[in-house]
């Protein structure tokens, strides 16, 4: 079975709302469950490493799988010190997948340590995936030739619909959609909140936190179409 690596955000300022913000914790919970449950080691992974900020939706309080992670002996032991991106070494895992959140805007697509991780598990044949704000990574992201690694690819992220109907759109750094498709990604979208995934050349991604478990099954998937033996 494979090494699959959960990045999270570091950080917690929502703009300058005084709100804090984080990592989903629902978008990291479903994701784990599906990855353990087909057999796969999982680890995390922060910007800074340390314990990340973690946010717990309204209406999401009571999901068993929530609960359930937040309860999770080893994932807590996990979190309570995740590695700095910059102390990973990609060569051990087969996919990463970038966690949503607010936060994500902020850090990943500034986070080099996260962009050499996933090209290089990338580069080896592994998958690169994200869910809901997850995909602000991908789009800091250049490939070695220097063109940027959406371009072409067939993709989903948060819509700026969805942003709308929480008030962010004016708080956020960028909006996630308009930027990936600046980065030449061909966006596609549902209607708000309803899942929506996009898997194109071992880029996985999903529009929202619906989405979040139907992403993580489609790497399962893809991982073992074709299996990546770490550090290959």
């Amino acid at each position: 079975m494979a090494k699959i690596l959960l990045a999270v955000s570091s950080h917690d300022t929502l703009g300058d709302t005084g709100k804090r913000t984080g990592y989903s914790v629902s978008e990291a919970a479903h994701p784990y469950n599906v990855f353990t449950a087909a057999g796969h080691e999982v680890d995390f992974v922060s910007v800074k490493g340390g314990e990340p900020p973690a946010v717990v939706f309204d209406g999401e309080e009571d999901d068993p799988e929530v609960v359930g992670f937040l309860a999770d002996d080893t994932v807590k032991a996990k979190l309570v010190a995740t590695r700095p991106a910059s102390e990973v070494r990609s060569e051990d895992y087969a996919a990463i997948f970038y966690v949503g959140g607010h936060g994500a805007m902020w850090d990943f697509p500034a986070s080099r340590d996260l962009e050499r991780i996933a090209l290089d598990i990338y580069a080896r044949g592994g998958v690169v995936s994200a869910v809901c704000h997850g995909p602000a990574a991908l789009t800091g992201m250049t490939l070695p030739d220097g063109s940027p690694f959406l371009e072409g690819k067939r993709v989903t992220s948060f819509s700026n619909e969805e942003e709308d109907t929480l008030g962010l759109v004016d708080v956020m750094p960028f909006l996630l959609e308009d930027r990936m498709r600046e980065r030449g990604a061909i966006h596609t979208k549902a209607p708000v909140y309803q899942a929506h995934t996009e898997s194109c050349d071992r880029v996985v991604t999903g529009q929202n936190p619906a989405s979040a478990a139907p992403v993580a099954r489609l790497v399962v998937e893809a991982l073992e179409a074709a299996p990546v033996a770490p550090g290959h």
